[in-house]
């Protein structure tokens, strides 16, 4: 069966029938143009370029030269709202020694940068972008010297299998009060380098997401749905008590983990990892009833399962599920959580192996009113300026689409490797490829 990124409408339609995957379509694509208001803040479109990470910051956390560069791409492209990548909040949770790291002694790094993208969005497309910034806890993936230093919620033996992790390596309740607080500070930080929002992040097992699946940890960060929730709720009050009216405070949150309970969250007890999105449309009312105004869903885990996260054409497995499969699991996944909490503004993701088709399915869920903004992650490294081809052409070129080949990602998982795109932009990136991983663009 046809594994690759649609480059044809055709193909899409052909595999959308033969796999009954039930993706609507649309030929009119005018409404992927229209503005999004959330509270005072005005998105001119409902294109988003979802958060992905360079891993390319300075030492002392803050935007390197490669991190400059992408985020110029990204301003220039045309998207309405820009998620600005997982910016750390403590020293010991960054996922990589270059992760960017916000603190009150480089706050004017992300100022300059911030005022930089919101300069150059207004000089080429008309309107300021949006631009939110992803607040993070990389938890058992920390590696802040370039070696696994896990900081975890509990032992989970799908992941650690006969190797666990010392529980010394749990985090106390304590702890989780001292990473609230710096979320809280970190959106402070954010808001006074002009962020137009901060995103608590929930998602990929990192260690607010993790924690939303402690049912067995002990604790007022564990076993009930108010404790496991805890972290993530509490964060977000701080943060819209600590921060203007018009600051912008939001989740990039998993809905659906796809690992079997006790271990998943989004899953039924007792059937595998069969999804049940009862507590997530219960967090998700909860924060609704908060003030919160605008949640970015997704799905999986980068690191385990990314054929749930992301499915690709080509990667470190071949799942016997078609990729069309996992981009129908999240979209519709996405859509029954918009009808449950429909005053919410929701951010879609899984768009990227659509290939030509996205523009198309994205349009037609946003007019079906099944979530309220398209987001692109890994097309944004191969294709930043995919927004202003679908608002000004009305298409995306064939020839400039991701094509889902996972070698960013093969990029991301070598010590200090900085992803980017090997096909698309190869002149910068396919010399880092071939130092990194050993290969060639043409692999």
């Amino acid at each position: 069966m046809l594994r690759k990124v649609y480059s044809t409408i055709e193909e899409f339609h052909s595999q959308n029938k033969e796999l009954n995957t039930k993706l609507p379509f649309s030929d009119n694509l005018s409404v992927l143009g229209k503005e999004l208001h959330i509270g005072n803040k005005v998105i001119s479109n409902r294109l988003a370029c979802q958060a992905m990470e360079g891993c390319d910051g300075n030492p002392d956390g803050t935007p390197g030269e490669l991190t400059l560069r992408r985020y110029d791409r990204f301003s220039k492209g045309g998207a309405g709202l820009i998620w600005y990548e997982a910016t750390a909040v403590l020293p010991e949770g960054k996922a990589n020694p270059r992760q960017l790291y916000i603190n009150k002694n480089n706050l004017d790094a992300f100022k300059r940068q911030v005022e930089t993208i919101k300069e150059t969005s207004l000089k080429e497309n008309g309107k300021e972008a949006v631009v939110i910034m992803q607040a993070t806890h990389s938890g058992r993936y920390s590696k802040p010297e370039g070696k696994p230093a896990p900081l975890i919620a509990y032992n989970n033996p799908i992941f650690e299998k006969d190797s666990p992790i010392s529980s010394d390596r749990i985090v106390t309740d304590d702890y989780i009060d001292s990473v609230k607080e710096a979320l809280i500070k970190a959106s402070v930080l954010a808001e006074k380098a002009g962020f137009d929002g901060v995103d608590i992040k929930a998602c990929h097992r990192y260690l607010n997401c993790e924690l939303l699946s402690a049912f067995e940890r002990s604790g007022k960060y564990g076993g009930s749905f108010e404790n496991r929730t805890r972290l993530l709720r509490e964060s977000i009050l701080g943060a819209m008590e600590a921060t203007g009216n018009d600051f912008i405070v939001s989740s990039r949150m998993n809905i659906y983990d796809g690992f079997p309970y006790p271990y998943g969250f989004g899953v039924k007890e007792n059937c595998g990892t069969d999804m049940d999105l009862t507590e997530p449309k219960e967090l998700i009312k909860q924060l609704s009833s908060y003030g919160v105004k605008l949640i970015n869903i997704t799905m999986g885990n980068p690191y385990f399962n990314p054929h749930v996260n992301r499915p690709f054409a080509k990667g470190g497995y071949t799942h016997e599920e078609h990729p069309l499969e996992g981009v129908s699991r999240m979209l519709l996944g996405i859509a029954e959580v918009k009808k449950a909490v429909p005053e919410m503004n929701i951010i879609s993701s899984a768009m990227s192996f659509l290939g030509v088709a996205s523009p198309n399915v994205a349009a037609a869920f946003i007019e079906e009113g099944l979530f309220d903004m398209a987001g692109f992650g890994r097309t944004i490294f191969a294709y930043p300026d995919f927004a202003k081809d679908i608002l000004k052409k009305g298409e995306l070129n064939k020839n400039k689409i991701c094509l889902c080949c996972s070698k960013c990602t093969e990029i991301m998982r070598t010590p200090g490797g900085t992803p980017g795109c090997v096909i698309r932009d190869k002149d910068v990136y396919a010399p880092i490829y071939k130092l990194q991983c050993g290969g060639t663009e043409n692999e």
